[in-house]
């Protein structure tokens, strides 16, 4: 008898070098399950977002995931059970059942784990975060679990970041939420610093910050994770501040989607191993 099969996809952009199809079809292997992964870029497949998803939604596909810059857009299109997923208002996994399509974020849950596997228990203090997007508003949502005592909050979409700081304040009153326009300014006095932008990814080198503005801070995370050594990490690291790597939230973030796409066990540690030492391209 055959494997049985799953059938995956990432809706996104530039998402040529993205590792989740080999972690999930790796994922896969450890059950006996045959996983085909498909990448879905709208722009390059000749169809938007909402046309692609819909595609999806009415194919054979038992789930997706999603990355930028449509996070927020999936969470308009789906059923979302979980109150905290809600708040977030964005999704990165999409489960297609009977009753319709049903929204996650496994950025939340994978930035937490990344951040306790990097820190402890230690408490992440005054932070900054550049970019609230998708995957930004998701780990400040994160930073709330972490006991983070106050966020500031940097974008060019300032009517974004104002939205998000409202709905933190009202998720969180106890944290002092803050929009800023200028990251070296509002980096002064924090204990972190958080890179949400696509910045630093292949295709949009740099960083969202300069490297100077960074010293005397204690620990920096950056969403991005191709490729995990980023200037912005780079940087963060000379200055001589703990690393929290974007690999770590992808690695997390797909093991846990992987759950939900399977319900199926997973040995974390062998998949780990795999992916940091095979070649193989999915």
């Amino acid at each position: 008898m055959s494997a049985p099969t799953l059938h995956l996809g990432l809706i996104g952009d530039n998402i040529a070098k993205s590792r989740t199809p080999l972690l999930q079809t790796l994922a896969g292997r450890q059950n006996g399950v045959a996983v085909t992964y498909d990448r879905l870029v709208p722009q390059q497949m000749g169809r938007d977002f909402d046309q692609l998803f819909a595609d999806c939604a009415a194919g054979d596909f038992r789930g997706i995931n999603v990355t930028y810059p449509y996070k927020e857009r999936a969470a308009k299109k789906v059923r979302i059970d979980d109150p905290l997923v809600a708040a977030i208002a964005a999704v990165n996994t999409v489960i297609f059942g009977a009753s319709g399509p049903e929204g996650h974020n496994t950025d939340y849950s994978g930035f937490v784990a990344a951040y306790h596997l990097v820190r402890g228990e230690t408490p992440p203090g005054a932070v900054l975060m550049i970019g609230t997007g998708g995957v930004g508003r998701a780990v400040a949502f994160g930073l709330i679990a972490l006991g983070a005592s106050s966020l500031r909050l940097v974008d060019r979409d300032m009517a974004k970041a104002e939205a998000l700081a409202e709905d933190l304040r009202r998720a969180t009153p106890a944290m002092v939420v803050t929009v800023h326009q200028n990251a070296e300014e509002a980096a002064r006095g924090v204990q972190g610093v958080i890179n949400c932008t696509p910045v630093g990814m292949v295709g949009y080198e740099g960083t969202p910050i300069a490297g100077a503005a960074l010293a005397g801070t204690e620990w920096a995370f950056d969403a991005v994770y191709t490729p995990p050594d980023t200037q912005f990490l780079t940087e963060a690291a000379a200055h001589g501040l703990k690393i929290v790597s974007g690999w770590e939230l992808f690695f997390f973030q797909g093991v846990h989607a992987w759950k939900l796409f399977s319900g199926l066990p997973l040995d974390a540690d062998a998949l780990r191993h795999q992916l940091l030492t095979t070649d193989e391209v999915v």
